[in-house]
């Protein structure tokens, strides 16, 4: 299936709520969890240090560091996986049975909204 993937990095506002919070544990690890806990207490600060440079290039860089990924789907991938309808023949060409069929089909492909659908079948029926 062919789609598209989208980086995507957070606001300006949230990227800064990210840093001065990061600066928050930061300032913890380093002067209560390292001295309390030793190595566990660096592995805390560590981390900490690492969310707050990323939310720092976020909020006060220009491009950023994308933290979320977003993938799309081809919408036209998915309408090949259905039959493909027959070719529209031109209106004056088919009675109104070989019509209707036609519409059906193309609802039943994904082409017709249901309202779409209803509207061009009374077109059909009022022609009769």
């Amino acid at each position: 299936m062919a789609g598209r993937k989208i980086r995507v990095k957070p606001s300006r506002a949230q990227s800064m709520v990210g840093f001065v919070g990061g600066l928050i544990f930061v300032g913890i690890g380093v002067f209560v969890v390292i001295p309390t806990f030793g190595l566990f207490g660096l592995l805390w600060t560590l981390i900490a240090v690492v969310i707050t440079v990323v939310n720092g290039v976020n909020a006060f860089g220009k491009k950023g560091i994308p933290t979320m990924e977003i993938y799309t789907e081809d919408r036209q991938e998915e309408t090949h996986a259905s039959p493909a309808p027959q070719a529209p023949a031109a209106p004056n060409t088919l009675d109104a049975k070989g019509r209707l069929e036609q519409l059906k089909s193309l609802k039943e492909a994904g082409l017709l909204t249901k309202e779409e659908y209803e509207q061009k079948r009374e077109e059909i029926l009022k022609d009769l």
